[in-house]
């Protein structure tokens, strides 16, 4: 189980962001880092266990009928990616504390990085699709938290919503292939999906769920063609971008293609689409970051064309390629984390970025330069570094490789052109920083950081050195642990020595010196080649196009809503008939052989009456009291049909509900027009009449087609089990406060939020109170006539008394707490109208808003209670007692559920219609009132 706690761990270092307004900076940062730091070691301890080849795995029922579980696994790439997580995050946490200004929300940042890391540790751990899906869409969510954390600056919001967008659409593409795995393979156990990679590939499926994938993977790793997002990400503080574009955010997209490496590679659709996106990103972001003048922007670039070269090697699809590609993840994360690191500190002590100006820094932070110069050549690869390493093993495989069949020549020459450029810009960084004259005009005089700033930076330019010199002592284990866990065992023999001899990848990298070195030193001409074409602003771009699509949309809408609800129910009832009504026109085929239920004289009877009375309505729509009269005719009519067909719990319910209904419309229309003008032309109302009679054909048809077939229903399963499941005979009510108790619980919700909102929005309405009706004729000044005060009174004992009887009963006959409280609602209100608010509102001091707050608390204590006994939510308990004089009762625990419906639907129900009936008088409620 202590698996299940290295992902949630560090979600509880949210607590100390939320006192940091009672803490001082340093001690928010090490109380932020506690549970890191334990989550980290909890992952240490388990490093035997993963280093021998065991996979850990941890499963929580969740939605099993779906195939989804909580399920945690640990194995030597979750391992790696959990131990760069939570090693570098710490990390961040401590340059952070002194990267942030005073006026900076430290609290805030460190929430908004703890959800991050979390979210990571979600991915990098998850046991199952779906649970690893949502944990890669809350990356997306809180590096947009991030990002934009200065939101004071438009770059910061324009390059968090573009990051968003991108990644966002990425993430709805990989949960369509994640889902369409899941129905190849039958089962959303990552566990399983990654050993069923001959199923998978063999399956016609498979292009379509690769391609979904990978375009997951390619929006959150900035592969070309989605690379533009990443570097206006770098408007986010600089913790934010050492941490997310170095060992997390953007590696994310390369976990997941080396999660899903043994099970979607090996074809060549994958060494086509993976190796040539790579080779691509390398290229283009090598090349781009050569002319970047912000340091920023220039370890933007470099990233990007990193990220490229990782993928190039997942996508030879050799085995050495894939150990290439692992061993190069750890090595970037260590050399960019610093170099990010070692950039905020730059411009945190010279107050800017720009490379123009930041000129001769070595006298001025010598230390710091130190730093900065080997992380920089680590990243340009040159020997004795861990960077190196990697590049030369990147180098050997792309001799060894057939993507392009006779043109594969072109990858070993075009990945030593990018490794030319990385020379290039590494010595650009390093000589305009730190060499190169004096400063010009920088806003403050540079000097060396805080000590503690340093530490973080310090502790990976040694991990730089030390993984150069011995990297088998270092990572040997962890590299070996991880490309196990992506070859699935299958780990050739491979050499991590610093000294291969001269061969040809050795040649490779001295000509990427050279030449990088050359390129340099020539860069002034290949800054005049490039100022010739004219440089395009992705974020103006993309903006541009959000616009653009933003304005097609408002056509299309403006052309479809045009405000007439009539339009629109015709263009719908107009597909209706389009999809619906052809398949219908064979009647033959329609008619089942079901045998029909005899004709009644009481049931003709009922049916014309419903048929008239909707009629009547429709024909007197505009005088709208007659028509609320006769539409409460046809709920009277489905009532009573209700009855007739053996449904006496929805007769109740849809009685009660009809009265509750008039009395809301009577309370709305007394401040309308008592008449509606003529608004359809005589042709209109003839076409509405054809489209409403084709559609009364469907629909009748429709009917018809499933009353005269037999239809398999669960009904048997609830009658069977209504007793000895639930405890009640009555089966409606035992189905709802029991075998679908959750529905009604969030029904109960809802109606509590859509009464709160209903009371917002009517608290302080002024509305026209008319004096007399439609002919002029004022109403009677006796509002509450003695006779009405006189019965209301009267029956209100009755009303209650039943509303219990029937509250009480409701589990074993027709009954229960929503019909009760339907009841007790009516006689409640006819109190209100026989009497006037300002009467009752000293007599009946209930606050509706608490109420239903109770209510739907007491609902959710009981579903609770059941948790205690292991059993689901909602799950009833029942018993059989014996007691002196009143022999022996029934008890459930479903009735203490229905109590919070009945107090719920009570409370909603009046706080709408009271405080609707407060408009008509001289009352105006205030925001504390009920």
């Amino acid at each position: 189980m202590s698996l299940f706690w290295i992902p949630l761990l560090p979600a509880l270092g949210v607590l100390a962001p939320l006192l940091s307004a009672k803490l001082g900076r340093t001690q928010c940062a090490f109380i932020t880092a506690a549970a890191p730091a334990l989550s980290l070691l909890l992952v240490l301890l388990m490093a035997p266990a993963v280093f021998s080849g065991e996979t850990l795995i941890v499963s929580m029922n969740w939605v099993p009928a779906l195939g989804m579980n909580l399920s945690f696994r640990m194995d030597g790439l979750a391992f790696l990616f959990a131990l760069l997580i939570l090693g570098i995050g710490l990390l961040i946490i401590l340059y952070a504390r002194y990267y942030l200004s005073a006026k900076d929300s430290m609290g805030k940042f460190y929430a908004y990085l703890i959800l991050f890391m979390t979210a990571m540790l979600g991915i990098v751990l998850s046991n199952n699709l779906i649970q690893l899906w949502m944990f890669w869409e809350l990356t997306s969510i809180s590096s947009f938290l991030l990002i934009s954390f200065w939101h004071g600056k438009t770059e910061g919001r324009k390059g968090a919503r573009m990051a968003l967008t991108v990644t966002g659409a990425g993430g709805l593409a990989l949960l369509a292939g994640l889902i369409l795995i899941g129905k190849i393979v039958g089962s959303y156990d990552l566990e399983v999906v990654i050993n069923s990679g001959d199923l998978i590939r063999a399956h016609g499926a498979y292009p379509v769920a690769l391609v979904l994938i990978l375009l997951g993977a390619f929006t959150k790793s900035a592969q070309f063609p989605f690379h533009f997002w990443l570097p206006h990400a770098m408007a986010a503080p600089t913790p934010v971008s050492a941490y997310l574009h170095s060992a997390t955010m953007v590696k994310a997209g390369i976990f997941l293609m080396a999660r899903f490496y043994p099970a979607l590679s090996g074809t060549e659709l994958w060494f086509i689409i993976v190796s040539m996106t790579g080779l691509a990103t390398l290229l283009l972001g090598a090349y781009t970051a050569l002319f970047k003048h912000d340091i920023k922007g220039l370890l933007a670039y470099s990233t990007i064309s990193h990220l490229g070269l990782i993928t190039l090697l997942l996508g030879m699809d050799t085995q050495l390629a894939a150990i290439a590609a692992i061993f190069h993840i750890i090595n970037h994360a260590i050399f960019k984390a610093s170099l990010f690191m070692a950039a905020g500190i730059i411009d945190h002590e010279a107050g800017t970025r720009d490379m123009r100006r930041l000129n001769g820094l070595w006298k001025f932070m010598p230390y710091t330069a130190t730093l900065a110069m080997v992380a920089a050549a680590s990243m340009a690869g040159v020997p004795l570094l861990n960077g190196f390493l990697s590049k030369e093993m990147f180098f050997a495989e792309t001799l060894h490789q057939h993507t392009l069949g006779s043109l594969s020549w072109m990858i070993p020459v075009l990945a030593t052109l990018a490794a030319i450029f990385s020379v290039a810009y590494s010595l650009r960084f390093i000589h305009d920083v730190f060499f190169n004259g004096e400063p010009i005009d920088l806003p403050k005089t540079p000097h060396e950081p805080p000590r503690y700033m340093k530490v973080p930076v310090e502790i990976l330019v040694g991990l730089c050195l030390l993984v150069g010199i011995f990297p088998g002592l270092i990572v040997g284990k962890l590299l070996f642990s991880a490309s196990s866990a992506v070859l699935l065992g299958d780990v050739p023999d491979y050499s991590l020595s610093i000294w291969h001899g001269f061969n040809l990848p050795l040649t490779m990298s001295i000509v990427a010196m050279l030449f990088g070195i050359i390129i340099y030193h020539n860069r002034r001409k290949l800054f005049k080649f490039q100022s010739q074409f004219p440089e395009t602003d992705a974020k103006i771009v993309f903006e541009s196009i959000i616009q653009c699509m933003v304005r097609g949309t408002q056509k299309i809408n403006a052309y479809f809503e045009n405000g007439s609800l009539q339009r629109y129910m015709l263009m719908v009832l107009l597909l209706v008939i389009v999809f619906a009504g052809h398949p219908l026109l064979d009647l033959l085929q329609t008619e089942g052989t079901r045998t029909q239920l005899p004709l009644t004289s009481l049931s003709i009877i009922m049916a014309t009456l419903l048929v008239l009375s909707a009629f009547a309505t429709v024909i007197w729509h505009r005088q709208r009291y007659i028509s609320l009269l006769t539409l409460s005719v046809v709920g009277l009519i489905v009532s009573v049909s209700f009855s007739y067909f053996s449904a006496p719990d929805l007769a109740l319910t849809q009685l009660s509900v009809e009265v509750v209904t008039i009395t809301l419309l009577m309370l709305a229309l007394f401040f309308l027009p008592q008449q509606t003008p003529k608004e359809s032309s005589p042709g209109r109302v003839a076409r509405d009449l054809g489209v409403a009679a084709i559609i009364g054909g469907i629909i009748g048809t429709i009917n018809y087609a499933i009353m005269t077939r037999p239809q398999l229903s669960i009904s048997e399963f609830f009658l069977e089990n209504s007793k000895p499941g639930g405890g009640g005979t009555n089966v409606v009510n035992v189905i709802l406060v029991d075998f679908r108790g959750f529905d009604t619980f969030g029904e109960i919700l809802v109606l509590g939020i859509a009464a709160l909102g209903i009371f917002k929005l009517i608290n302080r309405m002024k509305v026209f109170m008319p004096s007399g009706d439609s002919k002029g004729i004022n109403w009677t000044k006796d509002s509450h006539p003695m006779i009405l005060r006189t019965v209301s009174q009267s029956l209100l004992p009755l009303a209650l008394l039943v509303s219990a009887y029937i509250f009480l009963r409701g589990h074993n006959m027709p009954g229960g707490g929503f019909i009760a409280g339907l009841i007790t609602a009516v006689a409640i209100i006819l109190q209100y109208i026989a009497h006037g608010v300002d009467w009752i509102k000293p007599r009946l001091k209930i606050n509706y808003q608490w109420a239903i707050a109770i209510g739907v608390l007491i609902a959710a204590i009981t579903g609770a209670g059941s948790w205690l006994f292991d059993r689901p939510f909602l799950t009833s308990w029942f018993d059989y007692f014996s007691l002196p004089l009143l022999g022996e009762f029934e008890l459930a625990s479903a009735i203490a559920f229905d109590l919070g419906v009945y107090i719920t639907v009570v409370a909603a129900t009046l706080l709408i219609l009271a405080n609707l009936g407060k408009l008509t008088t001289s009352h105006r409620p205030k925001m504390e009132d009920k």
